[in-house]
């Protein structure tokens, strides 16, 4: 009898404490989606002053909004997803940012005349009336327009063999039943684990906004595990799951083909899962390019009294002698004095590597509570990426709006086992995985904005180490080795490339290529990585998990973006919407589930 109350017991508190949690978090007022966006889509603006006043406007005292409510460091998608959220609950909210222009992944640059994007290849989950969408929507006043990519949107080369992913809850498992005619069980059994991972996904969260003790307690107890498959399949690695499912080689491979840098028998299966699941209903693209989530982003914020300023490099944030954020430190330039702007709050979206490594006075570096969250990940791996101009448009190259993932073989544990071990000087002649895209056949107003020329994009994966001997250099003055060794790369990448497009060959018209250490120069990443910490088994632990949340060991200080929740725009998105939900004490997940209902119900009365 004993043995099962004390069983019981935890639960028991467990359901009491969630009952206060979600009391405290579902407070009527305050709600800061209240409603749908006010205003269709305006036209396009492509003058590129009008784009400049907003994604580019430098960092001077005179601009600093008085008094703040919060500062946030760093304006990628979680940072300006948390500043816009906060902005629409009527905080006045200051984006710092170190770059000359906002928007971290999201933002783009031109060459000769040619738009590149640096970080959003293709986003899924943005059908009509999804979380995600109407999230998005909200943090850009609905102005941002995502135009849907026809099938196939993604090509899986794996040695000869290549394989088309179609979108379409049905469409997409009949094309991989159709392609692998004797693993239909396989298949539908892997697709029944990705929609429970998706429907289970929420817990993650859950456990990041609950109070401390009652984390503390469901993690001794064991209960997790136990209370969702969530935290199995968090626990279980790719190659373990789908091995486990079948013994097709090249089916193992293509559940877990959306490659983030981490070889599969170190993965979590639920991350492979829940990417599978993320375009299973499609995918899109930014009408305009990437840059329109920050140019949309900005006036939401700027509305409520905030502002967005760029070349602000945060040198530090301020703590108190009781270990309480009370600002953050700015020097604008070398030679420049730091300016001291005083917030009671801070919230990094400069990840945490540089939040608690870098940004933190020494003492407080070295608090428990820090030292244990640093210790639990390890930085991601880095990317390098070759960006290649092409004479004429997408529609005289034919280019297609697919996605190539292209692998040398099915094996991807041995690949990136051999990959990673590579020395320096091995790297050129060793290249293992690429993934190819045209963002100017994505775009249908690429050919307005850039007429005559369009633009292919090619990424690989690439361990900061082969690099390092440069860094703490500065662009362009990294001397002729540097520039040898990059385009030496680039070159065989873009040549493996053509062997798959070759009637591209006497199009190209220039070629740059993007290291680690670019990443790390004009995103901030600690070592160059794209996708923020590793995205290993250890993360996505549940004591990795419940550490990785908002809030953090020193008071007023908060974390969002990548880091708090998973990689890549989505995930930024969440860790946003974590972040805020931590800050205004509410579950701001159901205020969007409550707006999604309202906004299919007036949806369902047009129709009518």
């Amino acid at each position: 009898m004993w043995p099962l109350l004390l069983l019981l017991l935890p639960v028991a508190l467990a359901v009491l404490a969630l009952a206060r949690v979600t009391h405290r978090l579902l407070a009527p007022s305050g709600n800061p989606f209240s409603g749908p966006p006010l205003e269709p889509p305006r036209p396009l603006v492509t003058d590129q002053r009008a784009r400049d006043r907003v994604l580019k406007q430098g960092f001077s005292a005179q601009r600093v909004p008085d008094p703040l409510d919060a500062v946030v460091i760093g304006s990628g998608v979680g940072g300006l997803a948390v500043a816009a959220t906060l902005a629409k609950a009527g905080r006045r909210v200051l984006v710092l940012e170190q770059h000359d222009q906002a928007g971290g992944c999201c933002h783009t640059f031109q060459q000769h005349g040619i738009e590149f994007d640096v970080g959003i290849h293709y986003v899924g989950q943005l059908h009509e009336g999804s979380l995600l969408r109407v999230a998005l929507d909200q943090v850009t006043d609905g102005q941002l327009c995502w135009h849907r990519l026809p099938d196939p949107y993604d090509e899986v080369t794996l040695g000869a063999q290549r394989y088309l992913l179609r979108s379409g809850k049905v469409a997409f498992v009949t094309a991989l039943e159709e392609q692998f005619p004797a693993e239909k069980a396989a298949i539908r059994e892997f697709m029944r684990l990705s929609k429970v991972a998706s429907r289970h996904a929420a817990l993650l969260a859950l456990l990041k906004l609950s109070p401390r003790w009652l984390v503390t307690l469901l993690l001794r107890s064991g209960l997790l595990p136990r209370l969702s498959p969530v935290f199995r399949m968090a626990t279980t690695s790719h190659s373990q799951a789908a091995a486990q499912l079948t013994s097709n080689p090249d089916l193992r491979a293509l559940f877990g083909y959306l490659f983030y840098g981490t070889a599969p028998r170190d993965s979590s299966f639920l991350v492979s899962a829940l990417m599978v699941h993320h375009y299973q209903r499609g995918a899109w693209y930014p009408r305009g390019g990437a840059s329109e989530v920050a140019f949309h982003a900005v006036p939401v914020i700027e509305r409520a009294g905030g502002a967005v300023l760029v070349r602000a490099p945060v040198t530090r944030v301020l703590v108190s002698a009781d270990g309480t954020a009370l600002g953050v430190a700015v020097r604008a330039g070398p030679g420049h004095e730091e300016l001291q702007i005083r917030a009671p709050l801070v919230i990094s979206d400069a990840g945490i590597f540089n939040t608690f490594g870098k940004l933190l006075p020494p003492h407080v570096r070295s608090h428990p509570g820090v030292t244990s969250r640093l210790a639990m990940v390890r930085p991601g791996m880095g990317s390098f990426l070759v960006f290649v101009g092409l004479r004429g448009s997408a529609a005289e190259l034919g280019l297609p709006p697919t996605n190539f993932w292209i692998y040398p073989h099915n094996d991807l544990d041995a690949m990136m086992t051999r990959y990673a071990a590579l020395s320096r000087d091995e790297v050129p002649e060793n290249l293992a995985m690429m993934f190819i895209t045209f963002p100017a056949a994505k775009d249908p107003t690429y050919e307005q904005r850039h007429p005559g020329r369009s633009c292919m994009t090619i990424l690989t994966m690439a361990r900061y180490e082969w690099f390092e001997e440069w860094a703490g250099s500065r662009p362009r003055h990294r001397g002729p080795d540097y520039r040898r060794y990059k385009m030496d790369i680039a070159q065989r990448l873009l040549d493996r490339a053509l062997l798959r497009f070759p009637h591209l060959r006497d199009k190209v018209e220039f070629v740059e290529a993007a290291t680690p250490l670019t990443n790390q120069h004009y995103l901030g990443a600690a070592r160059g990585e794209m996708y923020g910490t590793e995205h290993d088994l250890r993360r996505f632990s549940p004591a990795a998990v419940a550490a990785l949340r908002p809030d953090t060991p020193v008071r007023n200080l908060y974390l969002t973006g990548q880091d708090v929740f998973s990689c890549g725009l989505a995930g930024a998105v969440h860790g946003g919407l974590l972040c805020a939900s931590a800050i205004l004490g509410r579950l701001l997940y159901l205020d969007l589930l409550l707006l999604k209902r309202k906004i299919k119900r007036r949806q369902g009365r047009h129709t009518a």
